[in-house]
Formats: C-alpha cells, structure tokens, sequence
C-alpha cells in the first residue's frame, strides 16, 4: 500500500542521493535469466554491448557466507568516478557468465538502466555454477536463524551476508541497494528482502516463484509435464563441483512434443528411460505426490514479513509458467507489512515479456501498443530511480509539500486484456467490484445470472488418457509461451470437450480480478481431471491484423483469456486425496487465477470443459492408484464423464466485474 508516512522516513534518511541521469533513447529489451540450459550471452543490441564495455568495469569475487560457503559475484562498475550509485542486485541459479575478463552484453532489467547508472552485481547462488555450497530448489527460509548457530543458512540470510561484503569492499557506492529477478531469480529476490539488510530500500520480484504446488510444475494437483521434464532434464543433473559449464542440451529426437510424451508412456518411466536416478528433484516429486510438509517447507508466503521498505511485484497475464507467484506475493506483503510501500504490476505478457519483447502481440493476439516499452521506460525505471536515487519530479516535491515525497507509482498498475488499455487501481482486487455468475445451460449455451431451470440436466463425453485432447493445435516439444492466448477453436471441435456460450453481447462486460467454477460432475472411474477455459469469442467480423501468422483471421476466433485444471483426487483436499464414488454426482470447485479482461459489446463469453491437456498436464490415468508417478501403462483407463447443469446441481463459474 501506499504510505506517504513511510516515503517521508525514507526521504530523511536518504536525502543525499545524488540526481540521476538524463533520459536516454528509445527502450529496448532487457536480458532475462529463464530457465533454459545456456543463459543468454549474445547481445540484443551490438550498440549497447559496445557502450557496456567502454563504459563499465567487471570485477569478479567470491563473497564468503557466514558458514563459510564463498559466492561467485561479478561487479559491474561506472568507469565515471566523479559520483556515487546505488548497488543493483540479481541472483540467480542460471549463471553470471560471461566468466573472465568478458563483459556481459546487457546489464541490469533493462537498457535504460544499464544507461542510467548503477553499480550491477550479479551472483551465482549457494551450490550452482562457480558458487560454493549446496544447492537446494526453492531453500526453505529459516526463521530460526541465529548468530550462534552459522551453519542455519537461507536465501534471506545469503542475500544480507553479500550486501554487508558489496558495502565494505565495494568503492563507490551510494549506501543504498536494490534488488530484482525474473522467474526463479525472482524467488530470490523475494526471499532475500524477508528480514532485510538495512540498505536493501527497494526490491522487485518479477515473475517469482512462491509454491512450487501451485506455481510452474503443478496446478492444484495437476504436474505440467514438458515444463518440469524439459527444465530438470538439464538444470536438475548434478555439478560434481564449481563449474563455468552447462550439462549438454537434451535432445528429444522429434520436434513433436505430444509424439514424445505419449511414446513415453507412464510417469514411472521417466527415471528408467531418461533420468536414470541422477535428477534429485523428480525422486522428490514422486515421493512427495501431496501437499505435504516437503512442499509446505518451500512455500515462501507465510515468511514474507519485514520486507524491504519498497516492493514492486510484476507478473504477466499469460506468463505459462509464475502467474500464481506474482499475484500471491504482493496478496502476503499486503497483509503481513502494514508500512511497506507495495505495489503491483501486471501486464499483458508471458513470461519475462515485459524484459524482452516488444509487448504489442502475443502469439495471434494484438495489444495495440508496445506496453513492455512503456513498462520498462515509464514504470520499471521510474520505480527504481525513485527509491535508490530519490530523484521525484520537482513538481511533485511541490505537491507533496516538504513534508514527504509522492509515491512514484499507482498501488496497481494492470492491463485490459480486451480493452487493450492500462488502468491504475487502488487496490487489487479492484473495490466495488459486482460479484455475477455463468451458468451452464442446454444446447451449449451460457448465461449470465439465470441459473438452469431444469430438475436433471447434464452433458457427457468420453475422456480417453490413450486419445488425450492437446493443449495447441500447433506443432511444439514443450509448453509454448502463447498458449494462454491460443485460438481455442481446435480443441471446440473435439466430441470430449464440452463447450457453452452466451449469445452477441449487447454491452461491453469487464471481468476483474480471482475466477472459480463451481462444477457438478460424476464419472465412471474412480479419478479425473477437471479443465476450465474461459474464452473470448471475437464476431465473424473482427479485423485481422500485422501479427497475425498465415492462415489466422480473428473473425470467430477463441482467444483464450483463462484456464486452469485440478486433479479430482484433490477436490477436498490438496494433503489427503481420495477417490470419486462411480457415478455419484460431486462438486469440485477449480480455483482459475486473476484475470482484468473486457468482453467488448458483440462479442461471446465461452467456457470449455474438458479433462485431459496434452502433453501439457501428465495424463490421470482415471482408474484409481495411490500415486499416479508410479502408475503403469495398463492402468491408463478411459471413463464417461459428466458435467450437470440442473436447477439442483447448477454447475457455474463465479466472477466479478467492473462497472463501464
């Protein structure tokens, strides 16, 4: 939240802070750490790797933790000595390269930065690359930690040891130290400002991972193969040692992702024909099938308290693999640091879109501006010049009084996905917000706020995991980062996935922040998957435009706008699941994420429901086993499922919109 009280502290303390440099030229895509097996090294822009090296110096060294674990760190530095800057802090399990006396082609979030003036620090975490230690995915936070007790170490505790080391060996700094990363760089950044070092004034995890259960590689339940099996197949190997090197990329031998997953077979088969026992984390995952305390360990959320003063949490609306992250850290810093200033952005990006790219399309789907530019020009930057340089305009000094110092930012900065426009809120969820209902009706049709009438009605389909209904029509060997704004029309035309609509729009229906649905629904077996879709339906009419691919028109197209699955097992509970009773009608409720999207007058709502995603969701094998990692390939059943939408058992999403 916004607290001109705390701004005005910070202001005192940090009055010194020198003015920053003028604004540079026209934005440009940022480097950003994802996990991939070879980090990014060639530069975006020769001119800017160029400016880099005539204009920093890299010092390389290894800080020691207080275990006595050393840390590989480059120091980028202004060779201009006649001021001061602010420290800029990543840290990240993908690598600092270049090692050695080359630099890196880009520097810090993005080029107006680089351009700005910090000093950049980038850090191989404990136990990957170059650094010292053991590596532990998602390091459990240690609250218990003590100066008698070194050895009781943590991201928190490894992130103040290395600002305490950069403010006493590091020359020319400013005293002040922010800090930020994407993805998995983006969980550090979180866990590193909880008890945060006094000069850390500024952090913002972007893309960041907060539970792992239902971040990235599950979703309630559900285990996004390709995502998990692509990412571990490399990163997960053992280092043996400090290294320089990535293992070798995997080759899949086919570009077909749903030809490879479905010759795979049963999960069981993962470690005997790929892994062979030398992927610590997929031992993890089979054992470790429920929300038990293994996961809970690594959940970062309840730890987020005494956090650093500032905080701008950025996520994407179509990131495939951390928009559950973004939007539940900024919830928790919400509710456990009253005096924090806390803000939030979202934009209409996949994932580290807003680092990389344009902004102005997705896969098929136009934005009408270059919001990732506008982002990192009129956001980003504005966050980070604002509190480690405190350099506010001059009339907003004036307007603040002398007293205290605006705030930079709107408590949440969100882009309309269907309007195609920014828009500032107070809060997030939006106040005043009109909660409605979709229901479910005959003959494919969906309503807003009129429940079904009928005393016993339902629609049904035949899921068969050997048949699996896949995520893209397109051609790929792992989840794509378009999927979330995929045309849906393919998967419309398959008889195992149900689809309602509601007729043309007379007005434009903005729907703003969580979605659920509330299904009733019953099944043969004894286990199933649940996949919700919530869908924009453009009218035969809609203009094509410059991004579209080949062979696209957006006229009756099904722009994907939300989705999300839950393994029926775990419709009660994540720790204890259990089976459905054949042919007993059950609710299951599906949890979707957030959503700010205006359905414009002409246009159709649509929800699709189905049960299998491939490859993106590991097939339930839908007969009953304890746990579904060490399921056979006979065991794999298909079932009759069904979807009721009677008065009695009105099967329906929730929602909440805005007023026009």
């Amino acid at each position: 939240m916004h607290r001109v009280r705390h701004a005005a502290l910070l202001a005192a303390l940090l009055a010194c802070a020198p003015q920053p440099a003028a604004p540079t030229a026209a934005p440009d895509a940022a480097a950003c750490a994802e996990p991939k097996p070879t980090p990014p090294e060639a530069p975006r822009e020769p001119e800017l790797a160029e400016w880099i090296r005539q204009n920093y110096d890299k010092h390389e060294h290894t800080i020691p933790m207080r275990d006595g674990a050393r840390l590989f760190t480059a120091v980028y530095s202004p060779k201009d000595r006649s001021r001061s800057y602010p420290i800029l802090l990543t840290r990240t399990p993908y690598s600092v390269a270049p090692y050695g006396e080359d630099l890196r082609a880009t520097l810090g979030p993005s080029e107006q930065l680089a351009r700005d003036g910090y000093i950049f620090v980038y850090q191989d975490v404990r136990g990957r690359m170059m650094s010292e230690g053991t590596f532990l995915n998602m390091t459990p936070h240690r609250p218990d930690k003590r100066p008698e007790r070194p050895e009781l170490v943590d991201e928190s505790s490894d992130t103040h040891d290395t600002i305490t080391w950069l403010l006493e060996h590091v020359s020319n700094h400013s005293g002040r130290v922010g800090m930020w990363g994407i993805s998995y760089p983006g969980f550090y950044a979180a866990a590193g400002m909880i008890d945060h070092h006094p000069a850390l004034v500024a952090v913002s995890p972007q893309a960041p991972i907060a539970d792992w259960y239902f971040d990235d590689f599950y979703h309630h339940g559900a285990f996004f193969l390709p995502h998990f099996f692509n990412f571990f197949v490399n990163f997960g190997r053992p280092r043996g040692g400090p290294s320089r090197e990535w293992p070798e990329r995997f080759n899949h031998g086919t570009p077909d992702g749903y030809e490879f997953f479905t010759r795979l077979g049963a999960l069981a088969n993962v470690d005997r024909l790929f892994f062979k026992g030398q992927v610590e984390f997929w031992r993890d995952i089979v054992a470790h099938p429920t929300y038990d305390d293994f996961w809970r360990a690594r959940d970062i959320l309840p730890h987020l308290r005494r956090v650093a003063p500032a905080v701008m949490v950025v996520g994407g609306w179509f990131d495939a693999e951390d928009l559950h992250g973004p939007l539940a850290i900024y919830r928790e810093i919400e509710r456990h640091n009253p005096d924090v200033y806390n803000v939030l952005v979202m934009g209409p990006w996949p994932h580290g879109g807003w680092a990389r790219s344009d902004g102005d399309h997705l896969g098929n789907i136009s934005f009408g501006a270059k919001t990732a530019q506008h982002y990192r020009a009129e956001i980003e930057r504005r966050f980070f010049d604002y509190f480690l340089k405190l350099a506010p305009d001059p009339r907003e000094r004036r307007r603040t009084g002398a007293s205290g110092l605006a705030p930079p930012l709107p408590e949440a900065t969100v882009f309309d996905t269907g309007a195609l426009a920014w828009r500032d809120f107070t809060a997030w969820p939006p106040p005043q917000l009109t909660p409605r209902r979709l229901y479910l009706q005959g003959e494919g049709a969906l309503a807003l706020d009129a429940p079904p009438t009928d005393r016993a009605a339902a629609d049904r389909f035949v899921s068969d995991p050997r048949r699996p209904v896949p995520f893209s029509e397109d051609v790929h060997i792992g989840m794509t980062r378009e999927y979330m704004t995929d045309d849906q029309r393919f998967a419309a035309r398959r008889p195992d996935v149900l689809v309602y609509q509601t007729p043309p729009l007379s007005e434009d229906l903005t729907v703003a922040g969580p979605i659920a649905a509330n299904l009733w629904v019953a099944t043969s077996a004894r286990d199933a998957d649940w996949v919700v879709k919530l869908i924009d339906v453009f009218p035969p009419d809609a203009p094509d435009h410059e991004h579209l691919r080949p062979g696209k028109h957006m006229g009756e197209s099904q722009m994907m706008v939300r989705s999300e699955v839950l393994r029926g097992r775990y419709r009660d509970s994540y720790e204890r699941p259990k089976p459905f009773t054949p042919g007993a009608p059950t609710a299951v409720r599906v949890p979707l994420q957030d959503v700010l999207h205006t359905f414009k007058k002409g246009h159709r709502v649509m929800v699709q429901i189905q049960s299998t995603w491939f490859p993106l969701v590991d097939r339930n094998p839908q007969s009953w086993v304890d746990n579904i990692f060490l399921a056979r390939d006979q065991d794999f059943t298909a079932a009759t499922h069904t979807v009721h939408r009677s008065a009695a058992r009105p099967t329906h999403l929730e929602i909440t919109t805005l007023a026009q």
